[in-house]
């Protein structure tokens, strides 16, 4: 190949490249590569390509050759950065995104992806200073503001996200991506109907991006317009468009009494609500019949990290990995039993590798409170309260699976502090409180609340959440708190606090805590409890509404469950016509939780091992069928 003929080859494959046709594009850089095997271009193309399929150990290999033959071209050193990054390998990640940088200063990408770099090992502050340099030196690079949105949405800041969001869509209104960010920073300043327009809008331009579907179901359960036939049709949809795969023909020896590895995938192994669920189960697992493995896919590591990392066998570390890197060291592992404990939550949605069947048993657990629609999940764990059987199952793809009276078990945070006396007690007046997800508190909720204070003379509302302290938040809660009929002068916004401890002793200034309607509190809830504040909650017709009920109900306190807006008003103010009667309530409360199966870590851990045996023999059992049929 002579190098005209090379050149015509290389600006046909190139053409291809562009178009998206990528087999074809490489089946011509291959090509190519046989007859110049010196060529950059090839090797660096070929490089890419390997990036967007997400063939991160190819690429890497692919890119440095590239690297060796041009060391000073900076593009390709920040691409072979970005390959170690879908590899998982930050520190020589960032050296060659440092290297390219390094080469061209004013290359906006290479600061995206530096920033992106640092995100990953929770370097957010840095990070930042990054994202300020890209749109420092393009202004107008929409990639460059919705990254930097992003960022700004861990880091804590949504409204600030939000703005970079927008000024994205400032500079290509045609981008896509600005509108999945509005959501996402809408969504978490608890603004869930704009949150939905703006999924919508984005998925109008692209239907199939999964992760953004994922983040719009988890906003319908925050909903009150959608009915539950409704919101579950969506999840069906979803199901549908991830693919039906064939299960594959696994290597799991199909004995139903041998020791099962059991793998756990999610990201909140670190300081999160799921955790404080999920760890007493992993703790108390007979390791007798169960090895653990645990898969974190999120970026930070801390004690709660270290403590369950204790715990597993394997502890592997997926932020930043591809979804077939994903898989291929899923696969590698054999787990016997995969549980998702995210659902459709989460800032990486891996559901669509759980319809690729990873493991012979499949389960959804503890992280999402609705059916994920995916078929090849096979069970998801629950209990009767919070999913009623007959009613329930007619909602769920999966086999729901009540392993437990009560489908929680809670550990308490080691240092929370002591319970304090009814704060009313010395003649103030009562205080009710929700430190519940903003988001879950809905307007018919607040109009609730409104009915509460006006029969509870003096009686005030404190309210917790992040934002509240941005002026610009608080001016827009505190119109909606009067358009519900609250008297904005009684109800009291506090920020989110630094630390769980802090958290949890502003409990020593509520009376009752009011759980929300129709997404209802499971930390929270339990958090409140174990200060000595009783719950009241109104039980609806889905998980969601139902998971408080089920934590009173383990605890023995059935009285703190209304089944109409009535009775929720009469329950609340019921506990406040006895200072003497609450003041009991207090000071039994934690106790009260010891005694009940929230705290049986032991028990709930042998029960819960108990259904992932059952689960697994199901599976041996069906091996036993199609073994028998073809022979």
């Amino acid at each position: 190949m002579n190098p005209a003929q090379l050149q015509r080859q290389l600006q046909e494959a190139i053409k291809h490249h562009q178009a998206g046709r990528l087999s074809q594009a490489e089946a011509i850089y291959r090509r190519i590569r046989s007859a110049a095997p010196a060529n950059f271009d090839v090797w660096h193309l070929l490089g890419v390509i390997a990036i967007q399929q997400g063939r991160a150990t190819e690429a890497v290999e692919l890119l440095t050759k590239a690297h060796k033959l041009s060391p000073p071209h900076a593009v390709c050193a920040m691409r072979l950065g970005l390959a170690h990054l879908m590899g998982g390998h930050g520190t020589e990640a960032e050296a060659f995104l440092a290297k390219s940088i390094q080469l061209n200063p004013q290359l906006p990408e290479a600061w995206d992806n530096l920033a992106y770099c640092y995100k990953t090992q929770n370097r957010l502050r840095e990070a930042i200073e990054c994202h300020q340099k890209v749109t420092a030196l393009k202004p107008d690079y929409a990639i460059g503001w919705y990254n930097f949105g992003l960022t700004l949405s861990l880091y804590g800041q949504p409204t600030e996200a939000l703005k970079c969001h927008e000024r994205s869509l400032v500079a290509d209104p045609n981008y896509a991506y600005g509108h999945y960010g509005r959501a996402q920073a809408l969504q978490q300043l608890h603004c869930m109907p704009e949150a939905i327009a703006a999924y919508d809008r984005f998925l109008a331009k692209e239907p199939m991006h999964f992760e953004a579907r994922s983040y719009r179901l988890f906003a319908l359960n925050y909903g009150e317009t959608l009915t539950r036939e409704q919101v579950f049709a969506e999840h069906i949809n979803f199901g549908r468009d991830v693919g039906t795969y064939l299960a594959p023909a696994f290597p799991n020896c199909p004995e139903p009494a041998r020791k099962l590895r059991v793998a756990i995938l999610s990201p909140d192994l670190h300081t999160h609500s799921c955790a404080y669920f999920i760890e007493p189960l992993v703790q108390h697992l007979d390791r007798e019949q169960f090895e653990i493995c645990l898969y974190h896919d999120h970026f930070r590591e801390d004690a709660v990290s270290q403590r369950l990392k204790s715990f597993a066998t394997v502890w592997r570390q997926f932020v930043g990995l591809s979804g077939p890197a994903v898989m291929e060291v899923i696969r590698a592992d054999q787990p016997d039993i995969l549980i998702d404990l995210a659902g459709h939550t989460g800032m990486t949605n891996r559901l669509p590798l759980f319809a690729q069947h990873l493991a012979p048993v499949q389960i959804s657990y503890l992280g999402y409170p609705n059916t994920t629609g995916v078929p090849a999940i096979g069970y998801r764990f629950t209990d009767a309260i919070a999913d009623p059987p007959g009613a329930a199952d007619r909602f769920a793809t999966e086999k729901l699976v009540r392993f437990s009276p009560v489908a929680w078990a809670y550990r308490p945070l080691d240092s929370a502090p002591a319970v304090a006396p009814v704060p009313s007690a010395d003649g103030a007046p009562v205080t009710f409180g929700c430190f519940n997800n903003l988001g879950k508190v809905s307007d018919t909720m607040l109009a609730v609340w409104a009915r509460i204070l006006a029969v509870v003379p003096g009686s005030r509302l404190m309210l917790k959440g992040p934002g509240l302290s941005a002026p610009a938040m608080r001016t827009r809660y505190l119109h909606r708190l009067a358009a519900a009929g609250l008297p904005v002068e009684r109800v009291e916004l506090i920020e989110r606090t630094a630390g769980t401890e802090e958290h949890l002793a502003l409990y020593h200034r509520v009376d009752i805590a009011l759980d929300t309607s129709p997404y209802s509190g499971t930390t929270t809830t339990c958090e409140a409890l174990w200060m000595g504040v009783p719950v009241v909650t109104l039980r609806g017709d889905r998980h969601a509404a139902r998971v408080s009920a089920s934590l009173l109900t383990a605890l023995g306190r059935p009285e703190w469950i209304a089944t109409s807006v009535d009775d929720y008003v009469r329950i609340a103010v019921e506990l406040t016509s006895d200072p003497t009667r609450l003041a009991g309530i207090r000071a039994g409360l934690r106790e009260e939780m010891r005694r009940s199966a929230l705290l049986d870590h032991a028990g709930q851990a042998r029960r819960f091992g108990d259904a992932l045996r059952e689960c697994w023999a199901a599976w041996c059992e069906k091996q036993a069928a199609v073994a028998a049929c073809s022979d």
